[in-house]
C-alpha cells in the first residue's frame, strides 16, 4: 500500500470545475490507486490539538472551516462512514510507539479533508478517519509519528 501527501487547495475546488487540479484529484482511482482502500487516514494540518488527536466516529459530519465563500460551499455534503476500527488501531501503534494518542468521538472531517475526498471517492463508501497535527512541535515529532503509522499501510 501507499502512503499520499494531497493538497486540498483552495476549498473553491469543491464547485469550481476550473481549478486544475480538479481533474488529477477527479481521475484518482483510475490513473493513480485503482485498488479500493479498506479504510483512509487523513492527515489534517486544519485540525491542531497538543497531541495526536483521531477522531472515532461512525458518521462522519463535516466541518466547514472555512468563511466568506460562496453559499453553496457550506451546503455540500461527504456521507462517509467513520473508521472507529482503525481509530482503535491508530491510538494503539502510537502508544506502542511511545506517543501519547487521545480519541475523539465527536469530531467530523475539515475542509482539508472533504475537499478532496469529494473528488477523488465521490460515492464516500470508503471509512475515513482523521488524525490531528501538532504544530507546536517539531519535524521529528511528525517524522516519529510517521513512522509509528507506517505498519498501518499492510493493514
Amino acid at each position: 500500500q501507499e502512503t499520499f501527501y494531497i493538497s486540498h487547495g483552495t476549498p473553491l475546488m469543491a464547485i469550481d470545475k476550473s481549478v486544475q487540479a480538479r481533474p488529477f484529484l477527479e481521475g484518482w482511482k483510475e490513473k493513480v490507486l485503482s485498488k479500493k482502500p479498506k479504510s483512509i487516514l487523513m492527515i489534517s494540518a486544519h485540525w491542531e490539538t497538543d497531541v495526536p488527536t483521531v477522531n472515532a466516529v461512525h458518521h462522519s459530519d463535516l466541518v466547514y472551516d472555512f468563511y466568506g465563500f460562496p453559499a453553496p460551499m457550506y451546503q455540500l455534503k461527504y456521507p462517509a462512514p467513520g473508521a472507529p476500527h482503525l481509530a482503535r488501531r491508530i491510538q494503539e501503534v502510537l502508544t506502542a510507539s511511545g506517543l501519547k494518542c487521545a480519541v475523539d468521538n465527536k469530531r467530523g472531517l475539515d475542509h482539508g479533508s472533504w475537499v478532496p475526498l469529494r473528488l477523488m471517492y465521490p460515492e464516500a463508501s470508503i471509512p475515513v478517519c482523521q488524525l490531528s497535527v501538532q504544530s507546536n512541535l517539531d519535524a521529528t515529532h511528525h517524522y516519529n509519528l510517521g513512522r509509528a503509522l507506517a505498519p498501518l499501510k499492510e493493514e
